[in-house]
């Protein structure tokens, strides 16, 4: 009788896995998948528009246009000293990248249903590539900002960018962190209560205005300080006020207040790891 050969395997699946494992040899493995998806995401969203990735320009500038509009002209609410259009587009820059991964990473189970069931790949890879590909769309709108930065600046607008601007990569990983781990835990919450996407479609508009996306923190303990902590301690109030100090030389900014963000956000992070490996194994069943 011949002796049994050892096989060698590249993958293994289990249905015991650590709760913490990411599985990042798998995610490494499979890498030209992810470059695949989020070439599919970005292609996809625009394939069929007349403009196409103009759409990056113009829905940050009209948001900021409707926005100095409203809440600078007729609420005439205080920006910092700062020219309102580059306050405004400041913090929709920020916004709009933690909200693009928390609500699309929040759908990851129900809106991928399909191919989940159908073959094996590390499941971390879909939000991974949400994340990614909602980079493209940051690093147009950066360019949009810095653009405007550059005009006001030579305007003689008081602009003061300091040495806190290289913790930019920093706020940038938080907000990714920050959203994928929200995502993650909402995401696998939809696999049992289809009500949480609705919630998430107007909740997050609703969380916007617990933000100094419109108005800066200083404005808020000043006149309402009896709420103010309501914002004070939204996780993104940190770094959108960081990026603004960073970048404007104007906001209400504190190392302190950016290491307690800095904790919530891998605290969320870690929720969202554990309760995403645990639904992954079992979702299909209940989707």
């Amino acid at each position: 009788m011949n002796n049994p050969v050892d096989e060698n395997w590249d993958i293994e699946i289990t249905d015991k896995n650590n709760p913490f494992d990411l599985k990042l040899k798998d995610v490494w493995h499979y890498r030209d998948l992810l470059v695949l998806l989020v070439r599919r995401d970005f292609v996809s969203f625009y394939k069929q528009t007349i403009l196409g990735p103009i759409w990056f320009f113009i829905q940050p500038l009209f948001t900021t246009i409707i926005y100095t509009f409203v809440f600078g002209n007729l609420a005439s609410i205080p920006t910092d000293g700062l020219p309102q259009p580059l306050f405004y587009l400041a913090g929709i820059t920020a916004w709009n990248y933690f909200a693009d991964c928390f609500t699309k990473t929040s759908t990851v189970f129900t809106a991928n249903a399909g191919l989940f069931g159908k073959v094996y790949f590390p499941r971390l890879i879909v939000p991974l590539s949400i994340v990614v590909s909602n980079l493209i769309r940051f690093a147009v709108q950066m360019l949009l900002f810095i653009g405007m930065m550059i005009i006001y600046w030579g305007r003689g607008a008081s602009l003061h960018p300091n040495i806190y601007l290289l913790l930019f990569p920093l706020l940038l990983l938080l907000m990714a962190m920050l959203g994928l781990g929200l995502g993650m835990i909402i995401s696998a919450m939809t696999t049992k209560y289809r009500d949480l996407s609705f919630l998430v479609t107007f909740g997050i508009q609703l969380m916007m205005y617990l933000t100094t996306v419109i108005y800066p923190l200083s404005v808020v303990e000043s006149k309402y300080p009896r709420y103010a902590w309501l914002v004070k301690y939204n996780p993104m109030t940190s770094i959108i006020e960081a990026f603004r100090y960073g970048f404007l030389g104007q906001g209400t900014f504190t190392m302190l207040s950016l290491s307690i963000t800095t904790a919530i956000t891998i605290i969320m992070l870690l929720i969202g790891i554990v309760v995403f490996n645990r639904v992954e194994r079992t979702f299909i069943d209940t989707v």
